[in-house]
């Protein structure tokens, strides 16, 4: 347990530190990946409902949040970077009536059961968890937060595009006088777990 205890430090450390880079770079409305790739599918999966409450994890500069708002959900989000919070909420002045953002450690037990017992309909982590140094309190968790048939939403990426050793290839192809461009990534341990 030591060792998680201390990665996570080591985790809030850096993300205290680019707090005010990454709200920058997301902005209100987020950034590209997010709204073609990663928001219309979470939106999907959790069929959001009005005045349903959502928790979302790990919130980030809150850019979901206000979306799950604008869906009319209440939504309780947190994230363990206090300043990251605090430019959430100045990001959101037009959403705290239906945003409760808090700084929570998803790593620490009793942090998650101040969150509320059986309080939401989903809960959601967007690109978040693998921020996370130790999930397991966040997941034994789980079951306490949500309601009877509660969802828990989650997109990461995939394992493959963050190896060590990972290449990427350019290649630029004639074919039949018309010049092709292809971008691909070259793993070489995909099924081997690195240590």
């Amino acid at each position: 347990m030591s060792e998680w205890r201390e990665l996570n430090e080591d985790s809030k450390t850096i993300w205290e530190q680019n707090a005010k880079h990454w709200d920058e770079y997301m902005g209100n409305e987020s950034n590209r990946f997010h709204q073609e790739l990663i928001r219309p599918y979470t939106e999907k999966l959790l069929k959001v409902k009005k005045r349903q409450t959502i928790l979302d994890i790990g919130c980030g500069n809150g850019n979901f949040s206000r979306r799950l708002a604008e869906l009319g959900a209440h939504v309780v989000a947190f994230d363990y970077s206090e300043q990251m919070v605090e430019s959430t909420k100045n990001r959101s002045e037009n959403y705290l009536n239906q945003i409760d953002y808090r700084v929570v450690d998803a790593t620490n037990y009793d942090e998650l059961f101040s969150l509320g017992n059986k309080k939401y309909d989903s809960a959601v982590a967007n690109m978040a968890l693998m921020d996370i140094a130790d999930i397991t309190p966040l997941v034994n968790s789980l079951h306490k937060l949500l309601k009877t048939n509660g969802t828990f939403v989650f997109s990461i990426t995939h394992p493959c595009f963050q190896t060590p050793g990972l290449r990427k290839i350019n290649e630029t192809e004639d074919i039949e006088g018309k010049i092709m461009i292809k971008n691909s990534i070259q793993i070489s341990k995909y099924l081997s777990p690195e240590s």
